[in-house]
C-alpha cells in the first residue's frame, strides 16, 4: 500500500486579464486584501485567448501575472478560485443572469517543478477539483527552463511571462535559505 504524501506549499499566482486599468487596480486591491502583498507582477501582455473574452470585456485586452509572497498548500486552490470569482463579480456588469466581467481573475500554484492554474471550464487538458474549478499543468521546468505544453496559451510563453516565472522560481531558494537559518 503506498503512502500518503502531502505535496510542499507552492507560490500564490494569478494570470488577470483586463481592458481598463483601473478594472486591474480595482480587482488588485480586492486581491491583496484577500491574500497579503504582491512579491512580483509582470508588464502587460497582450492578451492571445478566447474570443469570448474580447466580446464580454472589451479590445484590446492584456493579461499581467502575479506572484504573492503568501505561500499556499496545492489542495486551497478551489477555495482560492472561488474567490476570485466573488472579486469577479464585483467588478461585473450585470445584465439579467449574465456578468460582464471588467477582469477576469484566475489563480493558480506556481512550484519549482510547475505552473498549475485553475479554470471555471472544463476542456479534455483539464482535471475536475470540485465546486466547478478545473485545473491544467500551463508549464514545467525542464532542461533549465520554464516549457509550455500543447495547449499552454502562448501568454504563458511570452518573453515576459517566463522572465516573471524564473524570477518567482528563485524566490524559492529565499524560502529554502530562510528555513535553513532559523534551524530544526
Amino acid at each position: 500500500m503506498g503512502r500518503v504524501v502531502t505535496p510542499p506549499p507552492g507560490r500564490l499566482i494569478f494570470s488577470v486579464v483586463y481592458c481598463h486599468i483601473d478594472a486591474l487596480a480595482d480587482g488588485l486591491a480586492r486581491l491583496e486584501k484577500e491574500f497579503g502583498s504582491v512579491q512580483f507582477e509582470t508588464v502587460d501582455i497582450p492578451f492571445h485567448g478566447e474570443p469570448r473574452h474580447v466580446e464580454e470585456m472589451g479590445d484590446p485586452l492584456f493579461r499581467r501575472f502575479f506572484s504573492f509572497e503568501q505561500l499556499i498548500d496545492p489542495d486551497k486552490l478551489v477555495d482560492v478560485k472561488r474567490t476570485c470569482r466573488k472579486v469577479e463579480a464585483a467588478f461585473a456588469d450585470h445584465v439579467g443572469d449574465h456578468l460582464f466581467r471588467a477582469v477576469n481573475v484566475d489563480p493558480g500554484v506556481m512550484t519549482p517543478e510547475k505552473v498549475v492554474m485553475a479554470s471555471s471550464h472544463e476542456y479534455n487538458y483539464r482535471i475536475y477539483l470540485g465546486k466547478g474549478v478545473f485545473a491544467q499543468i500551463e508549464l514545467i521546468y525542464a532542461r533549465g527552463r520554464y516549457v509550455g505544453l500543447p495547449w499552454t496559451n502562448p501568454d504563458f510563453c511570452h518573453a515576459e511571462a517566463l522572465e516573471f516565472f524564473s524570477r518567482v522560481r528563485g524566490s524559492f531558494d529565499l524560502v529554502k535559505e530562510k528555513a535553513a537559518a532559523v534551524g530544526p
